[in-house]
């Protein structure tokens, strides 16, 4: 009785059938998520580039336009009127605007985190400091747009997110003078 049973489970553990699946089951979940991850690092680039393309439009109509600098929720929807792939861009972008003195430069303040992207999720006034600049003032703008990531759970957005609803920040940087009104 004994014998029989060994013998059967002998020929069970000979068989190879079955061999292609155990590979299948292992690497399709490695190749999966590379993957997910490279449609969402293409995705958080398509954003960043029109994020930032729209910064540049914005800063040379500023430039250009001598007379008028803009408010800084004209700059936000003239900003997001550019930047159409960033979901929900008037309430998820934040600007700061400040002068720099190119002769006595001081270190530029560290990007602090997006209006959203705050512990707790408190609600916070996204205009950190928006300075309208004299003439011939130079003058730095970054912009900051939380962005929700679509696969939170790829490969490189762990590093990538900045809090726990699977937003990540976009922080776009631009300096320029103030022409003489």
């Amino acid at each position: 009785m004994i014998h029989s049973v060994l013998k059967k489970a002998r020929s069970i553990l000979r068989k190879e059938d079955g061999a292609v699946t155990v590979d299948f089951v292992i690497m399709v979940p490695f190749y999966l998520s590379v993957f997910l991850a490279s449609a969402e690092l293409g995705l958080m680039s398509l954003r960043y580039a029109y994020l930032e393309r729209s910064l540049d439009v914005a800063v040379r109509d500023i430039r250009l336009s001598t007379g008028h600098t803009p408010s800084h929720d004209e700059l936000v929807q003239q900003i997001c009127d550019q930047a159409s792939v960033i979901p929900d861009c008037t309430n998820n972008l934040s600007l700061q605007m400040f002068q720099r003195d190119p002769r006595n430069w001081t270190e530029v303040p560290e990007a602090s985190t997006c209006g959203t992207l705050h512990e707790d999720n408190a609600t916070v006034d996204p205009v950190v400091r928006f300075d309208d600049g004299a003439a011939n003032e130079m003058m730095f703008l970054r912009a900051c747009a939380s962005v929700r990531a679509i696969f939170p759970g790829a490969l490189f957005v762990p590093v990538a997110v900045r809090n726990s609803e699977g937003e990540y920040a976009l922080v776009v940087e631009n300096t320029f003078v103030q022409e003489p009104r």
